[in-house]
């Protein structure tokens, strides 16, 4: 089969040749139909995450937003049938048995493998994985609009079910991008009050097209000023990993409300403690999403009440896809097809 193979971090991928992985008892084997590319792949690629090189395998297939079809299966496995299609996440297994499992935090498994970092992942034809973590997608979600949603997707659902945004409430996201522009779309399926905050206009018309009733430049407006104008948010989501966002964002949460975090700035984040216990504002950060997360958010998805803006690209333009991401030239995923 064709892949993408890094052989060394901060080197271009390779498309090569590679055997066909073999499932075992307990895996399915997918012919990929697309997967998405993450900024966290360029992380991986380039050796960015101190904690991860030690755990990455290499030579690596990366990609961890896949959707696919299932067409070999282990012996052990009896809810898949061959023809499903089904998604692979960034959680690629987790053991079920540790503290945080049991507690339904599985993606913070101390077990867990990672697609495309512990093990190989969707930038290739074919892609096997475990059948228990292996997500069903339902027939009227295309794979290429499912695949970003297998990241990008579930762990801004994940923030907002963290937040329990209830109807009515006001929620702020910052950084109308890959992510940002599904967060809009999933706050206003929770019900909330949407403002959308960035430094692009051609984004935050985008916001305002998905139903952001509230859109902010940053550059052209105090965020601050405006969103307290109405006595702050209830939550103030961060996609950007600007340290700036940050900077505006703690300060537009109303007392008793929530920052999360999502995006991911390289420095470190500082908020004023005399203010975090005054108003008593709770910060929590994301990591990706549990199956459950998932499943609910495919349901949405299915519903209508969820889609990402998705250009694709061939598999072999993989290189040329990353220098996009790097310079910032990527409105909404993009999502790589085998052929």
């Amino acid at each position: 089969m064709k892949a993408a193979i890094l052989h060394e971090f901060k080197q271009p991928l390779t498309i090569e040749d590679v055997a066909r992985p073999k499932p075992d008892a307990h895996e399915v084997l997918i012919e990929v139909e697309a997967c998405g590319v993450c900024h966290s792949d360029l992380h991986v690629a380039d050796g960015d995450w101190p904690q991860l090189i030690p755990i990455t395998k290499k030579p690596l297939i990366l990609g961890h937003e896949i959707a696919g079809r299932v067409v070999e299966k282990g012996a052990s496995v009896n809810h898949l049938e061959l023809g499903d299609r089904v998604g692979v996440p960034w959680v690629y297994w987790t053991c079920g048995e540790c503290e945080f499992c049991r507690e339904g935090n599985e993606n913070l498994c101390t077990k867990q493998q990672i697609t495309g970092v512990t093990v190989d992942g969707g930038y290739a034809e074919f892609v096997k994985a475990p059948a228990s973590h292996a997500l069903k997608i339902q027939e009227g979600l295309s794979s290429i609009d499912a695949a970003p949603l297998f990241c990008a997707g579930v762990t801004v659902y994940r923030a907002l079910n963290h937040a329990k945004i209830q109807p009515g409430q006001r929620l702020a996201v910052f950084g109308v991008g890959g992510l940002g522009h599904l967060a809009v779309q999933i706050g206003l399926g929770l019900g909330a009050a949407v403002s959308a905050i960035d430094v692009s206009d051609r984004k935050l018309a985008q916001a305002r097209g998905l139903g952001a009733s509230v859109t902010l430049n940053t550059t052209k407006v105090n965020v601050v000023k405006e969103l307290r104008r109405t006595g702050g948010v209830h939550a103030a989501l961060v996609t950007s990993a600007a340290k700036a966002a940050y900077d505006s964002a703690f300060p537009s949460v109303r007392p008793g409300g929530t920052l999360l975090v999502v995006g991911l700035p390289s420095e470190s984040l500082c908020f004023p403690p005399i203010l975090m216990a005054a108003s008593e504002i709770r910060i929590k950060a994301s990591s990706v999403g549990t199956r459950q997360d998932m499943r609910e958010l495919l349901t949405m998805a299915a519903a209508g009440k969820v889609r990402c803006e998705v250009q694709t690209r061939p598999l072999a333009q993989v290189n040329e896809v990353h220098e996009q991401l790097r310079h910032g030239q990527v409105h909404g995923r993009m999502v790589l097809v085998p052929h």
